[in-house]
């Protein structure tokens, strides 16, 4: 099943977790997707779960890719819980456009529980949720249920649940007391898990009517998601993988795999370099802003100039190129950086890009930082040409952006990034 919300903020992330705890402790084992290009709601599933999480988005991924990975990932598990984004009919465009929870719950034929902050609020539960319903059922979609967050009490509670009765419209089905532990968030979204793990909703969570839906057959028969071809068949990529570099969609990974490629890890905040063997080199995004002074002083920094230097394929993404640029400028001062990019970067409380983005070559991604890159008076080359956006930064064979791409998107403009030569 699909939760969504009416909106950002309402606790879907809460309500999805919560919910994944109550599975767990049923014994039963959970496939957790997220909907949309986020990184950090997966690593909180991650760790509910105890299993990777996936991401699910129609306007980046496509209709069959996305039934493709779901129905591969939801065979291997009891039960699969997709998380929304935003509110149900938020997306790209329109109301219940793609990239929306919307689009998707009809894309994969599941039912939508529709979480609502429900604190403050009795009656006006009830024209809010027979909006919902009904622009869900003219879409092809069914709202199952209704989950309540931040419920004052258990009379408030039992007035929500006969008031969706009175009026015929989904049943409460779960819902959170006011009182509920509630997730730590900073820019670009929640922090990430901490050593002291996922608290426990279960004080706070009342489960009234499990949910379940037959397992739709036809997905099956679309075909195996993450096909390779073997485009990087003896390629091995050296990929940074830490605390600031943790934006890392679990499809990329794979793919990289089915491609042929042989992953080597290494972490620059634990000053490693990188490994011994590597054909090219992935710098993906993450919070190195939030590590200036260690990044800094990384000793990383020398193999991975070595590497550009010598003309090896690089792809850097997001926090990934604000590490090769000459500095990060934070509230906590200005931090020298790689220098392998003549730009620096400057750290803002606003958004500065927001959006999907789709290179001329078919390959399409996701871009959200708050960062600014100022360039030196000559305009760099650009990595990619882009629809709408930056195009970032081509130098020697790295190619540099904003850009999160979601490689399986156009899998042989990827496997060039990663096996061209010098350009």
């Amino acid at each position: 099943m699909l939760i969504a919300g009416t909106q950002s903020g309402c606790g879907k992330t809460t309500i999805t977790l919560a919910w994944m705890q109550h599975l767990r402790r049923e014994g039963m084992t959970v496939a957790p997707f997220k909907a949309g290009p986020d990184f950090l709601d997966p690593m909180w599933h991650e760790v509910a779960c105890g299993r990777t999480c996936y991401n699910l988005d129609s306007r980046m991924m496509g209709a069959d890719h996305c039934r493709a990975l779901y129905a591969q990932q939801a065979a291997e598990a009891d039960v699969a819980l997709i998380e929304g984004a935003m509110g149900l009919f938020d997306g790209a465009s329109g109301v219940g456009g793609a990239g929306s929870a919307a689009h998707l719950a009809r894309l994969l034929d599941e039912p939508v529980l529709l979480v609502v902050d429900a604190k403050g609020m009795s009656g006006s539960l009830v024209a809010l949720v027979e909006g919902f319903v009904a622009r869900a059922a003219d879409m092809g979609v069914t709202v199952a249920g209704v989950v309540a967050n931040r419920v004052g009490s258990d009379h408030h509670a039992t007035l929500l649940r006969e008031l969706l009765a009175t009026h015929q419209l989904p049943p409460l089905v779960a819902w959170m007391m006011k009182e509920a532990p509630r997730l730590a968030e900073r820019h670009l979204g929640l922090v990430m898990p901490s050593a002291e793990g996922l608290p426990d909703f279960s004080r706070c969570f009342r489960v009234e009517q499990e949910i379940t839906a037959p397992t739709t057959q036809t997905q099956a028969a679309i075909g195996a998601p993450m096909d390779g071809g073997g485009l990087l068949d003896g390629v091995t990529v050296a990929v940074a993988k830490d605390a600031a570099f943790c934006f890392i969609y679990a499809a990329n990974v794979a793919w990289l795999r089915a491609a042929g490629a042989s992953l080597l890890f290494f972490s620059p905040l634990a000053g490693e370099p990188v490994p011994d063997g590597a054909d090219a080199l992935w710098l993906p995004g993450g919070y190195p802003e939030l590590h200036g002074d260690a990044l800094s002083q990384s000793p990383s920094w020398a193999s991975v100039r070595r590497m550009i230097a010598d003309g090896k394929p690089a792809l850097a993404e997001c926090g990934g190129m604000m590490v090769l640029g000459t500095s990060i400028t934070t509230k906590e001062g200005r931090f020298p950086m790689a220098g392998v990019l003549p730009c620096d970067f400057v750290m803002q409380d606003k958004l500065a890009g927001l959006g999907y983005r789709e290179a001329q070559s078919g390959a399409r991604g996701h871009e959200f930082h708050h960062s600014l890159r100022h360039d030196p008076p000559a305009p760099p080359r650009a990595a990619f040409e882009l629809a709408r956006g930056d195009g970032g930064i081509r130098h020697r064979n790295l190619r540099a952006s904003y850009v999160h791409w979601y490689f399986p998107s156009e899998p042989e403009a990827v496997a060039s990034w990663f096996s061209a030569s010098s350009g």
